[in-house]
């Protein structure tokens, strides 16, 4: 799809409810959430709390039952070099696309909050290198993502962008960009395919596909798009039957009990099972 030109629209997942659900829209590809991953899984904050063990096991089963390839959040790759060669073998088995690895010191922040200090570049690009010289399939693709815009400024983060492009990464994410101007001008200005970060309530702009396409992004995460919505829907209803004792909030439409079985796989084990009945027992 990159090769081709073609604009991918990845929004964030972060658990399996999440993932049929885009099954059944259809996207390009989906983003395996970091902060989300987390927060769902171990209820614990977007600080570098989530080890790689744990990590592993929710994007492997992210994977498993998504239709479409599957970007997943690294952090920074869970210690050291020798550490990094295991998270690459590790993500590349449980079977994503690629993977997006952090320059941040461990541990690591959410990309949107203050004080998110950097490795030197040298040391992100020596990341980078072992990735590569790691991954089994040159199509699992490495996002370099640089976090030092926010401390550092722009000049620094833009300097980071193309020495990790220049070091063979797939694409570059520029973390944390405030404007629409300082959108274009790393588009302008980083060589090799750039990937936009599109987090609703936080620094950058959320924007629209075309205006980002128009830019020169190649592609772009919608991280938080099916958690938050989600949220504020359940905090609705929750507070509706909370103050009215009433499980129908007028605004908010259940979503079908019986589409929900076909959306996860009811009807095909009822399948399986008729058949093997059908089988019978006898000799």
């Amino acid at each position: 799809m990159l090769d081709s030109g073609r604009f991918i629209v990845a929004p964030g997942v972060y658990d399996l409810v999440s993932v049929h659900l885009a099954n059944e829209v259809g996207f390009d590809a989906l983003y395996a959430s970091g902060y989300w991953m987390t927060v769902s899984a171990l209820g614990l904050p977007d600080l570098g709390l989530a080890t790689y063990s744990e990590m592993i096991d929710r994007v492997a089963r992210i994977a498993e039952f998504s239709d479409a390839p599957v970007i997943a959040d690294a952090d920074t790759g869970y210690g050291g070099l020798v550490n990094l060669h295991r998270t690459v073998k590790g993500y590349e088995n449980a079977g994503v696309c690629g993977f997006q690895l952090e320059d941040q010191v461990f541990p690591k922040k959410c990309g949107h909050t203050p004080d998110r200090p950097v490795i030197s570049l040298e040391d992100m690009v020596q990341k980078i290198r072992v990735v590569l010289d790691t991954r089994i399939d040159e199509n699992f693709l490495v996002i370099a993502r640089s976090d030092a815009r926010t401390d550092f400024g722009l000049d620094e983060a833009i300097e980071r962008g193309n020495a990790y492009s220049e070091a063979g990464a797939d694409l570059v994410f520029v973390e944390a960009l405030t404007s629409e101007l300082e959108m274009e001008r790393v588009c302008r200005e980083v060589s090799g395919r750039l990937i936009a970060n599109m987090a609703p309530t936080g620094v950058t702009p959320v924007l629209t596909v075309a205006r980002l396409e128009e830019m020169g992004f190649s592609a772009a995460i919608f991280p938080a798009l099916t958690a938050m919505t989600a949220m504020t829907t359940m905090e609705m209803a929750l507070r509706h039957l909370k103050e009215h004792g009433d499980g129908q909030h007028p605004e908010l439409e259940n979503f079908d009990f019986k589409r929900a079985c076909r959306l996860f796989g009811f009807d095909d084990y009822r399948v399986l099972q008729e058949r093997w009945e059908d089988l019978g027992g006898g000799e």
